[in-house]
């Protein structure tokens, strides 16, 4: 079939309005129509990765309406409103073990291009258009997914607002309530107030914790940041953040949250923490951290990664959506919205700062 669809064809080209074929569902398969879609750094970041004149569909939180499905697909019907996460295989020891993030085949299924047999679900004139990122390639009006990345909400959900759940939000929120698990009394962090910073504050908030800090340059984002339960704001351009963090936090901070992938914020963040304390890293770009190990040792202190959240998104989504629909999770507050057609400028004000969580609108 003809679908619409952003087109990246190198690190420094805007994306291209192009009309694509795409591949119907096969075996196991679901064809999706997209309302509403988020533009992640992720996808920003990947896109710098390319090389030139490599055609390749990215996107990756889709939220839209089921439209065909294939054989053997359980759990997902035609008129179905979905969410679309990341793919997993769900038979490996990780899948098995609940840890989908960490599937053995994730780099396959996520970032490979194509399906996993190496076909490609979009074409361009009989050429194929590299694609199923993450599953779904959500750049575009229509996609091809799996049930293990398609989530089945309820028809009152407005998909416009509830797109970025299926990544941005859920690394964020997921990072605090999977990972970090603050409670009452707890003294919690996040280092960059962007899309996954903000969501793990709103978790952080909801978690009773009574400290809250956000420290990120942009002063919008410091403003949204107060609007939505911080307890104080830092900015790094002020002082050393590590000496603002252990005054704001009487000590340090007890559960951290990185999001910048900057090697000097990470190592900052550990040492701004407090003894016992464990600072979760969460952003693409950052190879290579100095730590002072001494520190951390003497002060039983952790330094993990993560991947979505550590979520189990058909489990994780449903309960971020009845903390949203209790008041507790107002992305919303985050959301710019975008023509799917107006992408790169989308993309421009992602940049800037402009936006904190463009979501584009078929």
């Amino acid at each position: 079939m003809k679908i619409t669809a952003a087109v990246s064809h190198g690190p420094q080209e805007p994306f291209a309005i192009e009309e694509l074929n795409l591949d119907g569902p096969r075996d196991g398969e679901v064809l999706v129509r997209l309302v509403a879609t988020g533009v992640c750094h992720t996808d920003l970041t990947i896109k710098g990765m390319l090389p030139d004149g490599l055609a390749y569909v990215l996107g990756h939180e889709g939220a839209g309406v089921v439209q065909e499905v294939g054989r053997d697909v359980t759990g997902v019907r035609p008129g179905d409103q979905v969410l679309l996460s990341f793919d997993s295989c769900g038979t490996c020891p990780p899948c098995a073990a609940g840890r989908p993030g960490y599937c053995d085949s994730f780099r396959v299924l996520n970032t490979g291009g194509t399906r996993p047999d190496g076909s490609t679900v979009l074409t361009r004139d009989g050429s194929p258009v590299l694609g199923s990122f993450f599953g779904q390639s959500s750049f575009a009006s229509h996609v091809i997914t799996t049930p293990r990345n398609t989530v089945v909400v309820p028809d009152d959900v407005d998909l416009r607002t509830a797109a970025p759940l299926g990544c941005g939000i859920q690394t964020g929120a997921g990072a605090v309530l999977n990972v970090l698990g603050p409670g009452d009394g707890s003294r919690f962090v996040v280092y960059g107030a962007g899309g996954v910073g903000l969501a793990a504050l709103m978790a952080a908030v909801t978690t009773g914790a009574t400290t809250v800090v956000a420290v990120d340059p942009v002063p919008a984002r410091r403003e949204l940041a107060l609007k939505l339960g911080a307890t104080a704001v830092i900015d790094p351009a002020d002082g050393d953040p590590v000496e603002a963090v252990r005054e704001l936090t009487q000590g340090g901070a007890t559960h951290a949250l990185d999001t910048t992938a900057k090697p000097a914020v990470i190592s900052g963040g550990v040492k701004a923490l407090s003894g016992g304390g464990t600072l979760v890293a969460v952003g693409i770009g950052a190879p290579d951290v100095t730590v002072d190990v001494q520190d951390m040792i003497s002060g039983g202190k952790s330094l993990r990664g993560s991947i979505e959240g550590d979520a189990v998104p058909h489990d994780f989504l449903p309960r971020l959506l009845k903390l949203r629909a209790a008041g507790q999770l107002p992305v919303e507050e985050l959301i710019s919205f975008y023509p799917f057609a107006e992408i790169n400028r989308a993309v421009d004000d992602t940049r800037s700062g402009v936006a904190v969580k463009p979501v584009l609108v078929f």
